[in-house]
């Protein structure tokens, strides 16, 4: 091999490992919602655990990229360390599909089928397809799967780079030399090891592998060490991803070491004593890209058949190896080892927006509760709820903001802009309950009370205010457009009720029935009370406008249809009836 030669070499490994990275990177935004929808499957039967891990990886084609997402999903709290053992084992076997598609280039030629189906006859058309629907076409989930197709070629013609680049090298005796080396069992470990530890991609080092067996001068010998190797050097971006993580997420990156390399050493020890027996008979035998593939996959997944059952023991080994410790470990809501599939990062982020909902409506439910029996330990949870629910909106936000950096699908923009608005909202709301709270104790401080005529009144406000609170907290979390539609009439009576509650309470004044202390302390109620209505309201309005793939919020507001015989005039009728003062 010349200089040019090295240099074509380089060049072609450099379109190989950029080809990889684009195309992964596409398929995870071309899959976006599907990919949060799969791994929201999750699941502690084993079985459907490793058809999830091998499912993933053959979409994001790196079994590194989701053995992190795992770690990042166990440090989060959102899956258990025996979850996470079956999608480890399946995503070690999916990463073997791009070993299969390099191996196209090695089918025996000579008629046109055969021909058309290897890399260097598809791979310009590919290129070309993939560049027309990304140059061309304004539909962002097409440009993606140009990005796909684009990726894919210059995967293949990186590998068709090298493979001719070195060629050449079948002449070159020293070459054979030197591959004899690495038939040392344990050498070749080690080079395989090493190799992909450095580009951290087990799919790119058999794809190296592959372009160097296409000289013909590679033997069994020589590749099935290093291929032992390649499996235990994926692990290392796992290792280095577990960094600061609790326990459970270390013990995820280690089962996913040990994994590897039990199963490296119950293959390579009986290996190692045949091949010194000479009772090996495919030791001397000549490997193809298609053998590397063959042999990729037989063994990762007969690994996967032996160590299954065992599963069990190797979470008690991962156990004993990273031990407890007497400090508690924090627990990390959002991760940001997630952030390398942006989909899955941003389905993480409205699972945690939801439990911040789940816990504002507890917080205003119960303030509510307290102006009829109040409870000193339920009025400290609220205001400590309320600090839960400003951390929330902290981490939320600093966490979506670091997301919006990376590269999303339209759709998922919109979503994201949605979830930081509405965060904001419940925020609000969380300081609305602690008013309230205030509102109920200066009450009780001070010896007051409504007339039963007040309290009934009254209830009838907090009544509809619970409701559109529910109805704005389904329509966020399950996406409900049906529960969105009915917050804003609703809210339009929660303005009537608190106009009409005014009214009655300056009557009750007149006569003597009332205090202008106690109707101080009731318009800071109804003022809250309205405003938290106002909050559902702008909630309902996002959801909406975000289905729509839009960010109008007083656009769809403005032009709700109000006319008689409208499902939003309707609505309000209903509303109207069921919240009536006596």
């Amino acid at each position: 091999m010349d200089f040019f030669q090295f240099l074509t070499m380089v060049g072609g490994l450099a379109m190989f490992l950029y080809g990889m990275t684009l195309m992964g990177n596409a398929l995870e935004k071309r899959a976006g919602t599907q990919l949060k929808t799969i791994l929201g499957r999750m699941t502690d039967n084993k079985i459907k655990g490793f058809l999830l891990g091998f499912v993933v990886t053959a979409i994001i084609q790196s079994s590194s990229a989701t053995t992190v997402m795992v770690v990042g999903f166990v440090n989060s709290g959102i899956m258990s360390l025996s979850q996470s053992i079956g999608i480890i084992m399946g995503a070690n076997v999916g990463t073997t599909v791009t070993a299969w598609l390099l191996s196209l280039d090695s089918l025996p030629g000579g008629d046109f089928i055969m021909e058309l189906f290897k890399p260097s006859s598809f791979a310009p058309v590919l290129a070309m397809v993939g560049t027309i629907l990304f140059m061309f076409v304004k539909n962002a989930r097409k440009r993606d799967t140009g990005l796909i197709l684009i990726g894919f070629a210059l995967l293949l013609l990186g590998m068709n780079t090298m493979s001719g680049a070195v060629s050449g090298l079948r002449d070159v005796p020293a070459f054979s030399q030197a591959l004899l080396l690495f038939s040392n069992p344990f050498l070749g470990v080690l080079v395989g090891a090493v190799l992909t530890a450095i580009i951290q991609s087990s799919s790119a080092s058999v794809g190296i592998l592959q372009a160097l067996s296409a000289t013909g001068q590679m033997t069994c010998a020589t590749a099935f060490p290093i291929i032992l190797g390649q499996n235990i050097g994926t692990c290392v971006t796992a290792l280095i991803s577990c960094v600061g993580t609790n326990k459970n997420a270390r013990r995820a990156a280690m089962v996913h070491l040990l994994f590897n390399v039990i199963s490296t050493i119950v293959f390579l020890i009986p290996y190692s004593i045949l091949d010194a027996l000479a009772l090996m008979p495919l030791s001397d035998m000549y490997i193809s890209p298609i053998g590397i593939a063959i042999f990729n996959t037989t063994f990762k997944f007969a690994g996967t058949l032996a160590m299954l059952p065992f599963s069990a023991q190797l979470e008690k080994l991962a156990c004993l190896l990273v031990r407890d410790s007497k400090k508690q470990d924090e627990l990390h809501l959002l991760d940001e080892r997630l952030m390398m599939t942006p989909a899955v990062a941003l389905g993480r982020a409205k699972e945690v927006a939801c439990a911040m909902a789940n816990l504002v409506v507890s917080a205003l439910e119960s303030a509510i509760a307290q102006f009829e029996n109040y409870n000193a330990k339920q009025a400290d949870q609220i205001r400590a709820d309320e600090a839960l629910a400003d951390q929330y909106e902290d981490q939320l936000g600093t966490y979506l903001v670091q997301l919006s950096s990376h590269e999303l699908a339209e759709r998922d923009s919109h979503e994201l802009s949605e979830i930081l608005r509405i965060i904001g909202d419940l925020e609000r709301i969380s300081d609305h309950a602690v008013n309230l709270l205030e509102s109920a104790e200066e009450i009780r401080d001070k010896k007051m009370a409504f007339s039963g005529v007040a309290e009934r009144e009254l209830r009838v406000m907090t009544d509809a205010v619970s409701e559109a609170l529910h109805l704005a907290r389904t329509a966020f979390c399950e996406g409900s457009k049906e529960d969105a539609a009915k917050v804003e009439p609703l809210e339009q009576v929660v303005d009537l009720l608190r106009d009409q509650l005014k009214v009655r309470h300056i009557e009750r004044l007149r006569q003597g029935k009332c205090t202008i202390e106690l109707g101080f302390v009731l318009s800071d109620i109804l003022t809250n009370l309205e405003r938290v209505s106002d909050h559902c309201s702008n909630i309902a309005a996002c959801v909406i406008e975000t289905a729509h793939d839009t960010m109008d919020m007083h656009g769809y507001l403005s032009g709700l249809n109000k006319e008689q015989g409208s499902s939003y005039q309707i609505n309000y009728q209903n509303y109207l009836e069921k919240y009536t003062l006596a």
